[in-house]
């Protein structure tokens, strides 16, 4: 009984059939796939104490399904700050290569320039009144002379004596505000005695004005840088010895 009942067992058994390389293959997929999530998980969450064949299905999709989205919000956000390792200050200060730093005849041309001042000189010394005897006028006259070619004023001769009464009129008027703002603007004032006996200065007024005669004083005479005689109140007569006089004159032979 026992052989009759092997035997068609033994002729209905199948010889099995050897799977071929592409079965092989689609069943080593979903091994490898498992592995290389389970790699992925160790990467992006740190190692883990339960072993990795544990994780469940459910778990293992899931974390699958969440990997993609990290990385595409990490590509979301790279691309939307591609120079997020420079600092926002680094950033804003480098200049940026279509603006060109301005060159240097610009930035010459572009800078304020200092409006030019013609500074008037400083006025002249005006010398106070009376007449000292003990001067050389003669030398007194030459630094005029040659202060005047400096600076381009007149020279005023003042040949007086200090006992004269319209000597002290003359100069009361000379010590005025205005008057005095005149002279030293215009004109490098020298007085001469002629009081005294100084035979040198009665020369210098003869030089100066050589009409000769009775010198009513004082005797006014205005002189170029040059050295040349304008005026001459010895020959003209003087001014009125006020403040209007004596600007007036002043100014009509300032130049």
């Amino acid at each position: 009984m026992s052989s009759r009942i092997l035997r068609p067992v033994r002729a209905d058994r199948r010889t099995p059939q050897p799977r071929s390389a592409a079965a092989l293959r689609g069943a080593r997929l979903p091994l490898v796939a498992a592995a290389v999530v389970a790699a992925g998980l160790t990467a992006a969450c740190g190692p883990t104490s339960q072993p990795v064949g544990s994780a469940s299905p459910s778990t293992v999709g899931q974390s699958s399904q969440a990997l993609p989205a990290a990385t595409e919000s990490a590509s979301a956000s790279a691309e939307a700050s591609p120079t997020a390792s420079a600092s926002p200050s680094a950033s804003a200060s480098t200049p940026s290569a279509s603006s060109p730093a301005p060159s240097r005849a610009q930035t010459t041309s572009a800078a304020p320039k200092p409006p030019r001042t013609s500074a008037a000189p400083a006025p002249a010394r005006i010398p106070g009144p009376g007449y000292d005897s003990s001067a050389d006028a003669q030398k007194l006259i030459d630094a005029a002379l040659s202060a005047a070619k400096a600076d381009g004023r007149m020279v005023l001769l003042d040949f007086g004596a200090n006992w004269c009464g319209n000597c002290k009129a003359a100069d009361k008027v000379f010590a005025q505000p205005q008057t005095a703002s005149i002279l030293g603007a215009s004109y490098h004032l020298v007085k001469v005695d002629i009081g005294g006996n100084s035979s040198a200065n009665s020369a210098l007024l003869r030089k100066y004005s050589p009409s000769g005669g009775s010198y009513k004083m004082p005797v006014l005479i205005v002189v170029t840088p040059s050295g040349t005689v304008r005026t001459d109140t010895h020959a003209t007569g003087n001014p009125s010895l006020t403040s209007e006089g004596i600007n007036s004159f002043l100014r009509q032979w300032a130049s």
